[in-house]
């Protein structure tokens, strides 16, 4: 996934031509979480935001490397961006930096290589690097971005960092220790969100449920959760993910909050409990199927989404069934599938009974066929009912606007409206499903929704 971010606001002085920073985000929620971040902090230094299909004076990547295929894709943004913009100063940063920045360095269009460690360096870095900038300091900046445009959803960090160490996993040691943002800050940054006109509010982390172990006492996510609850009016909170063993009734009370998106990640990883052991996951497949059904016996028209890791290093044909029985058992509202890829720096790197990559694609192709099956009935299950829809963006077709958004369960929805829905919550009546979601008929012509 990738996101650019703009903003048209910064403030330079008038002798001066304001530069140009384009920050393109490759990864998970939590990457984009840090650029919006660091969007904020290159704006107070006086550079515009824009995106990285505009010229730029500075371009930098928070890049992702949970597979092999992440680290080919940041390798060939990076390299993109300086052929688009020659003279510009080009940026490695995020997982893949700090996982290999040797390997970075080595690359000639790539001017500076900064980790996770280093990312409060970047700006101060930029600035050393592009000639007529104003160093402005943004020691104490609030991490939020500065520009009031119509984006909708926005990120904020809660966590960070990983203690659990799976086999296959390299996020502990590109994020580090588990480490918490304070209640304070996290309502703070919830509320300043809401006052630049978003909707929607994401929760990120590492590792969620592990929020507060590093506070003082009796802070957990169950507590972080009641006081945005008392503390913040902004629409829609949605939680990203969550492990099986976070879900416990008093967690799923709070949903009876509307304000709480009914939409749960729950990475699965493998249904079979041998390779969930190897793994070093810490469920089996009998306590996960327990967790989801807590959950939709908890939260109504709950959407559960999942991960899958296919072909990891041991994993029998009989392995793969189970895993692929349980899915289909589950019916997810959506499925990730990611074949196995080996990180340098993980247990199971070394591990000699490696999956051959046909039978990775097999495995993947026939859990991905059955993904795409329950989706879609998963969203045919709410046709002729009504969701609120916080409404994202439009296209022209002819002389009409297409609008699509999302319901707070996570559907994809277009309908037909001439109102300016951009960036509102409205009631939907889903009226029909294709094959790329669910459509409202009607067009949308009333007041949109100020609240949950």
């Amino acid at each position: 996934m990738h996101a650019g971010f703009q903003s048209s606001d910064a403030m330079t002085p008038a002798s001066q031509t304001p530069r140009r920073v384009a920050i393109e985000t490759q990864g998970c929620k939590l990457n984009q979480a840090d650029s919006m971040a660091l969007a904020r902090e290159f704006t107070a230094a006086g550079f515009h935001v824009v995106d990285a299909t505009a010229p730029f004076d500075a371009y930098v990547l928070n890049s992702c490397t949970v597979t092999h295929v992440a680290d080919r894709k940041a390798r060939q943004a990076l390299r993109a961006a300086r052929r688009r913009n020659p003279d510009a100063t080009i940026v490695a940063a995020g997982c893949y930096a700090q996982r290999s920045p040797e390997t970075l360095r080595e690359i000639q269009d790539i001017d500076i290589v900064l980790g996770n460690e280093d990312k409060r360096a970047i700006v101060s870095r930029v600035l050393g690097a592009v000639t007529d900038a104003t160093p402005v300091s943004a020691t104490g900046l609030d991490p939020i971005p500065n520009s009031t445009s119509d984006r909708t959803r926005a990120m904020v960090k809660i966590q960070e960092g990983c203690d659990q160490v799976c086999a296959f996993c390299i996020v502990p040691r590109v994020r580090g220790r588990e480490r918490s943002v304070a209640p304070e800050a996290v309502v703070e940054d919830i509320s300043r969100f809401e006052s630049l006109g978003f909707k929607e509010v994401v929760l990120t982390g590492t590792q969620l449920g592990s929020y507060g172990f590093d506070l003082p006492a009796n802070e957990d996510l169950k507590s972080l959760l009641a006081r945005i609850l008392d503390s913040t009016t902004v629409p829609r909170i949605r939680v990203s993910s969550l492990q099986p063993q976070d879900i416990d009734e008093g967690l799923l009370e709070l949903w009876a909050d509307p304000r709480l998106c009914p939409h749960f990640h729950l990475p699965l990883q493998s249904g079979s409990d041998s390779v969930l052991k190897r793994m070093r996951r810490r469920y089996d497949a009998d306590a996960y199927e327990m967790a989801v059904d807590a959950v939709r016996r908890q939260v109504s028209g709950v959407a559960v989404t999942a991960d899958v890791i296919v072909g990891f290093p041991g994993e029998t044909d009989e392995d793969f069934r189970r895993t692929f029985d349980l899915c289909k058992r589950v019916k997810f509202a959506d499925l990730h599938v990611f074949p196995y890829s080996p990180r340098p720096g993980t247990s199971a790197a070394h591990f000699d009974d490696r999956v051959a990559p046909e039978k990775q694609s097999e495995r993947s192709r026939e859990l991905l066929a059955n993904a795409v099956d329950c989706a879609s009935d998963f969203g045919r299950t709410f046709v002729g009912t009504s969701r609120p829809v916080l409404w994202e963006s439009s296209r022209e077709s002819g002389a009409q606007l297409i609008w699509t958004g999302l319901t707070d369960n996570y559907l994809r929805v277009t309908t037909i409206s001439p109102a300016p829905l951009a960036n509102t919550i409205t009631d939907a009546r889903l009226d029909r499903a294709d094959d790329h979601g669910l459509i409202s008929e009607a067009a949308i012509e009333t007041a949109p929704m100020t609240g949950p």
